[in-house]
C-alpha cells in the first residue's frame, strides 16, 4: 500500500484508511469489528480515522461507543504500528450531551475532549487530532456558500492554536487537522500559525467524492501550496455511487433508507449523475466503486481517502481499488458527466 506523507510531518500514512463512523451500531462486524481492522492492516492500512462523537447518528446513548471499540482492538496491537486520528466536536445544539452544546475550541474544552479520547482508546497519544467542524458560523455538512450569520458565534483561532500548542507539547497529540472547513478558516489557521510559531496545520478532512467536487473550487489550491493534503471522507456518497440505490438493491437496512435526515445524497440530479458514472464504470468495464475511490486517489492534493465497511466482503471489495488505474481517457470521460452535472451534492 502506497503511503504519503501527513502535511509537513514525519508521519506516513496509507493512501487508503479506515473509517468508524459506524463502530457501536446494530451488526456483529460494527460491534466487533476487530477481524476487519486486523484484515486491513494486513493489506497494508496504517490509518484509522474516528471522533469523540461516533458512531452516527449521534446521541447522548451512544456518544464515544466507536472510541471505546477502537481501542479496546489497538490495546492488543504494537501502537506505532497504527497512525490513530480522532476529532474534537465542535459547538451545536445538534450535541447537546457533549460540553453542554457550548464545545468551542479552547483550552478547557479541547483537553477535556483530548483527555476523554484518550480513555476511551487506551492510549497515550493521538497522532492526528482534527477539529470536526469550525466552532464559528460558516457553511459545512452540506451548505454550499457564505452567507452572513444572522447570530455571529464566539471563535478565537489564535487561542485554539495555543490550545492544541500546549496539548501537543505535553505529548497527548502529535499533529493537528481541520474538518469540513472553508478556504478562510483554513488560511486563517496557516496564517496566525506562522506569525506566533504555533503548530501548522497538517491535513484537511472534508467530504470529496465524484457528486461533491467543491474542494476543487478553493481549497485544492491551499492544500497543494500549503503542503497540507485532504482526508476524504464519503468517497461512495454514503453508498449511492455504488448503484445500490439507482437500481433499487438496497434494502431497508442500508444507511440511507434507514435514516431518513441523511438528505445530502438523495436528490434527483444526484440520481441523475450516478446513473452516467454508473453507465460510464460498466462501459468501462470497471466497477463502479473501483472506479469513484481510485478516481480519489489519483488526486494530487490526497493524502488518504476513507472507506467504511458493513461487512468483509465489503471491505475486501474496496481495497482492490487501490489497484485499478484511472486512464487518461476515462477522466476526460468523468469531466464531461461533472460539467454536465456538477456538484449535486455539496
Amino acid at each position: 500500500m502506497e503511503t504519503r506523507k501527513l502535511g509537513k510531518t514525519d508521519i506516513s500514512v496509507s493512501k487508503c484508511s479506515i473509517g468508524t463512523m459506524n463502530f457501536g451500531t446494530p451488526s456483529s462486524y460494527q460491534e466487533n469489528p476487530a477481524p476487519l481492522l486486523d484484515l486491513a492492516l494486513d493489506a497494508g492500512i496504517n490509518f484509522i480515522d474516528t471522533a469523540e462523537m461516533y458512531p452516527s447518528p449521534a446521541s447522548s446513548e451512544t456518544y464515544g461507543i466507536s472510541e471505546e471499540i477502537l481501542g479496546k482492538w489497538l490495546k492488543s496491537k504494537t501502537r506505532h504500528d497504527v497512525v490513530l486520528a480522532t476529532k474534537a466536536s465542535g459547538p451545536g445544539e445538534f450535541v447537546p450531551w457533549i460540553r453542554d452544546g457550548k464545545s468551542n475550541h479552547d483550552i478547557k474544552n479541547l483537553t477535556d475532549a483530548v483527555d476523554g479520547s484518550l480513555k476511551r482508546l487506551q492510549t497515550d497519544y493521538i497522532d492526528l487530532y482534527q477539529l470536526h467542524w469550525p466552532d464559528r458560523a460558516t457553511n459545512f455538512f452540506g451548505q454550499l456558500g457564505y452567507k452572513k450569520p444572522k447570530i455571529e458565534l464566539s471563535f478565537d483561532i489564535e487561542k485554539t492554536l495555543e490550545a492544541l500548542s500546549e496539548l501537543q507539547k505535553s505529548g497527548k497529540i502529535r499533529a493537528i487537522g481541520l474538518c469540513n472547513e472553508t478556504a478562510w478558516g483554513a488560511m486563517q489557521f496557516r496564517k496566525i500559525a506562522e506569525i506566533r510559531n504555533l503548530p501548522v496545520i497538517s491535513s484537511i478532512q472534508n467530504p470529496y467524492n465524484l457528486l461533491n467536487r467543491t474542494f476543487e473550487i478553493n481549497l485544492a489550491e491551499f492544500s497543494l501550496r500549503e503542503d497540507c493534503g485532504l482526508i476524504s471522507y464519503s468517497p461512495l456518497a454514503f453508498g449511492m455511487l455504488t448503484g445500490k440505490y439507482i437500481k433499487e438493491s438496497a434494502g431497508p437496512k442500508a444507511r440511507l433508507n434507514r435514516y431518513s435526515h441523511y438528505k445530502r445524497y438523495k436528490n434527483s440530479m444526484a440520481f441523475n449523475a450516478t446513473k452516467e458514472y454508473i453507465a460510464l464504470a460498466e462501459k468501462w468495464q470497471i466497477d463502479p466503486v473501483h472506479m469513484a475511490i481510485s478516481w480519489i486517489m489519483s488526486k494530487p492534493f490526497l493524502t488518504s481517502v476513507i472507506i467504511g465497511f458493513s461487512n468483509e466482503q465489503q471491505l475486501r471489495h474496496n481495497l482492490k481499488s487501490v489497484d485499478v488505474h484511472i486512464s487518461g481517457e476515462l477522466h476526460k470521460s468523468i469531466e464531461k458527466i461533472h460539467l454536465k452535472i456538477p456538484n449535486p451534492c455539496p
